[in-house]
């Protein structure tokens, strides 16, 4: 071949190249689609080309705009176990295989919500996880890669494994070989949701360890939110704080943007610990989080449900944790994750009880499986029908002061409370002769004391010799939590509460 005839190939294979119809890379293998709405699917293509999609009986077309971007809108489905394959036709022909209709949850955050099943079970038990908990084919994971940016991002970038081809899948389903790579909260909710309705579950897993909440949160969402101040100045690159992206905006941008346009079910999200001693700011910055995803992602208020931080320390460990007024370490920004209970459509697992006594100090409580089916049962009530399921543990609705005591009364108390203690992924034990823990009272003087606190019906009175006049409760207000104990008959327990608004 001439040296003209070699050019003009790679000329001729470059523009045919150019006019290869592309999908975004969420459309891929094994992906599962929102089922009940229209179902958008999008890509890339030579501009005025036309390209049709089929899938499940539909046949839908359309023409790339001059910027060579295409989207076409198919008709709502219902749930499908049985999978599908798409095809997309413009001047070249892609195929999609195994596609599953059901319900699209993303999971994000921080370590938390970012970590995998592997690294918990070992840690908490010398011996390896059952595989076969992770045999759930109608579960299906897509990983978004870590990639900040200033300017909000339509393309989704994939994070794939090593190894084997179906390690390194975009959409993985849920196998013996491919668990240990899922969003180990992620996966136990996931896993409960399918096995209680039948429903295959995409989970998009879209987290970064370390990050703070403010790169998270969308333009329109702090603009939504007169409470915070508004970010000016913001750089042409993206900061990081030890090494996290930490500049307002970024993570948005880079790994919630890319997401928009495909249809979800709704958000669980475990991140916290990075903001510290925050409070009233972060239920703010909560709110802007929230409603700037579902501004963005145009479906209305759909469901959001958050983690509680857990506790931290052993309730031994350090002054503070002796201390009745409390308030140290977590305890204003679980405050803060509670009163995101006003926010529409919202919902709390509470995991103050999950706190690793074994390591204590470390952020990371082992037990994820509590944690994703907690989240899990907010879904099941709130979303899915489930009928007379009690899905929280006691939530503070109001006092009452009687005399030298306080009465609390709580939401969410099931068939009834009681005094009872989780240790590691063993069930809650009841102890129906056990002393309440972790209740403080107070005066006009605000000056705190430990309580006595006694189950009475559904409620909890709470009362201490050294305060004959109280005005104040709190309960768990504090970092530690290994021994909070007020629990429903259900075994959920007690969110930390404190029923008075002093700055100490």
């Amino acid at each position: 071949m001439n040296k003209l005839s070699l050019i003009t190939g790679i000329l001729c294979a470059a523009a045919s190249a150019s006019a290869d119809v592309t999908l975004n890379a969420i459309f891929a293998d094994h992906m599962v689609l929102q089922r009940d709405q229209p179902v958008a699917v999008y890509g890339l293509a030579e501009p005025g080309e036309k390209v049709s999609v089929v899938l499940a009986r539909q046949e839908k077309a359309v023409t790339a705009d001059k910027d060579g971007t295409w989207l076409v809108k198919l008709d709502p489905m219902k749930a499908a176990t049985v999978p599908a394959t798409m095809t997309v036709t413009g001047k070249n022909k892609l195929t999609v295989v195994d596609i599953l209709v059901g319900d699209v949850w993303v999971c994000s955050g921080q370590s938390n919500m970012d970590f995998t099943p592997g690294a918990y079970h070992n840690a908490i038990d010398p011996k390896p996880y059952d595989e076969k908990d992770f045999d759930f084919p109608l579960l299906r994971q897509f990983h978004l890669i870590n990639e900040p940016s200033m300017r909000p991002e339509t393309e989704v970038k994939v994070n794939r494994g090593n190894g084997t081809s179906e390690e390194s899948a975009s959409w993985l389903p849920c196998k013996p070989t491919t668990g240990h790579r899922f969003t180990a909260v992620g996966l136990y909710f996931g896993r409960k949701l399918q096995m209680e309705t039948g429903v295959p579950i995409g989970l998009i897993k879209t987290a970064w360890n370390g990050t703070r909440i403010e790169p998270w949160i969308s333009p329109a969402g702090l603009a939504a939110v007169p409470e915070l101040p508004p970010v000016t100045g913001l750089p042409a690159e993206y900061k990081s704080d030890g090494g996290y992206p930490s500049t307002w905006h970024c993570l948005f941008n880079g790994k919630i943007h890319p997401l928009t346009r495909y249809g979800i079910k709704g958000a669980i999200w475990y991140q916290g610990e990075s903001n510290g001693d925050e409070g009233e700011t972060y239920y703010q910055k909560l709110r802007a989080l929230i409603g700037g995803w579902r501004t963005a992602w145009g479906q209305g208020d759909f469901p959001f449900y958050i983690v509680q931080l857990a506790g931290r320390f052993r309730s031994t460990d350090g002054p503070a944790a002796q201390n009745p007024a409390g308030g140290d370490g977590w305890a204003k920004i679980r405050m803060a994750q509670l009163k995101a209970l006003t926010i529409p459509h919202t919902g709390l697992a509470v995991a103050i009880d999950l706190a690793d006594v074994r390591e204590p100090g470390d952020i990371h409580p082992k037990n994820k499986r509590d944690v994703g089916e907690r989240l899990a049962l907010w879904a099941l009530a709130k979303d899915y029908g489930k009928k007379d399921l009690v899905y929280s543990g006691p939530l503070y609705k109001e006092m009452k002061i009687e005399g030298d005591k306080v009465r609390i009364i709580f939401d969410s108390t099931g068939s009834g409370l009681t005094v009872a203690t989780k240790k590691g992924f063993a069930p809650v034990v009841k102890e129906p002769q056990g002393k309440l823990k972790r209740f403080a009272i107070a005066g006009e003087d605000r000056q705190w004391a430990w309580a006595d606190a006694v189950i009475d019906g559904k409620t909890v009175v709470v009362s201490s010799p050294a305060v004959p006049k109280p005005v104040a409760v709190r309960y768990a207000y504090t970092m530690s939590g290994d021994d909070c104990n007020l629990y429903n008959n259900e075994g959920l327990p007690a969110s930390p509460f404190r029923t008075d608004d002093w700055e100490k």
